[in-house]
């Protein structure tokens, strides 16, 4: 198993309450039924004002790297990327579990 994390932090001048960021947020809480190689599924906003703090984070589960794979190249997941890639960047962190 592969535990999937993702941190994204919003570009200066971007608040949580910003269009492209509710929408982003919306595609992505969509995801976890959209794409069958995902065993867990959680996203959220960041619920703490800490200046180091990120402001959005997806937590996902996989069976393997095959899976992994699957679910990067899955169309409804590029579709988040290059929503999110206008207004926000973003850390990853792939696990074995």
């Amino acid at each position: 198993m592969i535990r999937h994390l993702v941190l994204f932090k919003l570009n200066e001048g971007v608040t949580k309450d910003d269009p492209r960021a509710v929408a982003g947020a919306t595609i992505f809480a969509d995801l976890g039924t959209k794409i069958p190689q995902l065993r867990e599924w959680e996203c959220g906003w960041n619920v703490t004002e800490r200046d180091i703090a990120y402001d959005f984070a997806i937590n996902s589960l996989v069976d393997d790297a095959a899976s992994l794979q699957s679910y990067l190249t899955h169309p409804a997941h590029q579709e988040g990327v290059a929503h999110w890639k206008a207004f926000a960047t973003w850390v990853i962190a792939d696990i074995p579990v």
